[in-house]
């Protein structure tokens, strides 16, 4: 190695170890490290250097000038370690417990006065959902290509969608400030969160204690197209995105909260408050309400919308958008033979209904009677929604509790007999549309069925998620894996 670049690695390491030591006894002073901070320090040593020198800066002598530089150099390192040690001490320190962060506070929070796309601003400040398959007057449950959608329940403004958006991610919303939203829905997960049986963190004796994984008896269904739906959870108990909200925002397994909690947190964030009076045009004396905040939830939930996947391409009469493989498989699901379609219609892929499929228990669990549990009907036990298949590679494993991870073992399960596998002693309804003769598929048309599957991917319409939120609580929900990180809409 040349000397100057063996002196060079020593001035460096040197830099770095004198870093530490300043950054070291900063730490001991209590003295909160900022870049600012490190120019003022290093503007003073500078300071300091030049009068040390006993002679007017700009005419040194050759030995002085040789001093000077040597000081400034070595000065430029250490600079350089401190931050450097800074951004990975700031990095990779851990946190015991999320804590409300002033640094949002100071952030400029604006909400979109522009709809999300597919969205038209109408008179009134009120986005109103926009869709070939709107032009379409196929009667309710018709399952060609060509259907009619339901109502969305649009009107929000911009700003309350936005609004929405920020509370979505916001841990606030938990009674511990430990789960958001997103930490169910994941955006880069098809808004479920990849697992069989959901887990959230529940803390032991308050928000600063020790916190304890709690896995929950089903799975986190997916919010793609959720605003189209009038039945919500897997057993069909709520009618609306907002009382669907109520269940995760107070239920004691999961977010835990109560709304005159969530009201007492929202209201004592400035940022929080200024966003709902301008989203609802509330007076100086209104304060946020629970109300405030489902609406809200409500007006960005509707937005997250995928009806732009190729299989939409062809069904609006683009013929290459499929390839024969995949061609073959919807001829297969639309068939009457499996009948897939009759209760995943068309365009939403979902009925919106329950139905008894016989599917196995979960491994390790009781049998789950499903919406059989909240009816005293004898024929809804075992019944499920059907969920949406939208998005559907993004969501594996499948079924209520994940009871089978890939797409190639449910397309099995449907082509085989009626209530083969269902649990032993448990007679179950089995839904009609089951009961024709099985098996019909060969292993190429299971496969052509799974390849059709995938051309329903559509993520166009993913919202951006947001680097910040007004409480300053850390984010999840995918943001870095999916790139698409932001502050706007």
């Amino acid at each position: 190695m040349p000397i100057a670049e063996v002196r060079r690695v020593r001035s460096t390491r040197a830099g770095v170890a004198r870093g530490a030591g300043v950054l070291s006894r900063l730490s001991l002073m209590n003295q909160r490290i900022t870049p600012l901070g490190l120019i003022r320090w290093a503007a003073a040593l500078v300071g300091t250097a030049i009068e040390s020198s006993g002679a007017p800066f700009a005419h040194p002598s050759r030995s002085r000038q040789f001093r000077i530089r040597r000081f400034v150099a070595e000065l430029s390192v250490t600079i350089a370690a401190i931050a450097t040690t800074t951004n990975l001490l700031s990095a990779s320190s851990p946190s015991a417990k999320p804590s409300l962060q002033s640094p949002a506070q100071s952030v400029d929070f604006q909400l979109s006065a522009r709809c999300p796309p597919s969205f038209e601003l109408m008179e009134g400040n009120a986005c109103q959902f926009r869709s070939l398959y709107q032009l379409y007057n196929s009667p309710p449950g018709f399952g060609g290509l060509r259907a009619a959608l339901p109502s969305l329940p649009d009107g929000f403004s911009p700003q309350q969608m936005d609004l929405g958006r920020y509370l979505f991610f916001d841990p606030l919303l938990s009674a511990d400030h430990h789960l958001s939203c997103a930490h169910c829905h994941r955006p880069s997960l098809g808004f479920a969160d990849g697992r069989a049986r959901s887990v959230v963190s529940k803390g032991v004796g308050g928000r600063t204690g020790p916190r304890r994984d709690v896995l929950l008896p089903r799975s986190a269904p997916s919010l793609w197209n959720v605003g189209f739906l009038r039945n919500f959870y897997w057993d069909g108990r709520a009618h609306s995105l907002a009382e669907q909200a109520k269940g995760p925002l107070c239920g004691s397994d999961e977010m835990n909260n109560s709304p005159r909690q969530l009201e007492r947190d929202l209201n004592g964030q400035p940022t929080y408050r200024r966003m709902f009076t301008e989203a609802f045009q509330l007076q100086p004396s209104e304060e946020v309400t629970y109300t405030m905040v489902l609406q809200a939830l409500s007006a960005f939930e509707a937005t997250l919308i995928s009806l732009n996947s190729r299989y939409d391409r062809y069904a609006h009469g683009d013929d290459d958008a499929l390839t024969e493989a995949e061609k073959r498989g919807l001829n297969i699901f639309r068939g009457i033979e499996l009948g897939c379609s009759q209760c995943h219609t068309p365009p939403l892929f979902t009925n919106d209904e329950l139905e008894v499929t016989g599917v196995p228990n979960a491994r390790g669990l009781p049998f789950d009677a499903g919406a059989g549990s909240l009816a005293a009907s004898r024929a809804l036990r075992g019944a499920f929604k059907t969920p949406t298949l939208r998005n559907i590679e993004r969501t594996a494993p499948y079924m209520h509790a994940g009871q089978f991870s890939s797409l190639t073992q449910v397309v099995r399960f449907y082509n085989d007999r009626p209530g083969h596998a269902a649990p032993v002693g448990e007679h179950l309804h089995i839904d009609w549309h089951m009961a024709l003769r099985r098996p019909v598929l060969s292993e190429l048309d299971i496969n052509d069925v799974v390849a059709f599957l995938l051309t329903l991917t559509d993520e166009s319409m993913l919202p951006t998620i947001p680097l910040r939120v007004p409480s300053g609580l850390p984010v999840i929900g995918g943001a870095r894996e999916n790139g698409a990180v932001s502050d706007t809409l």
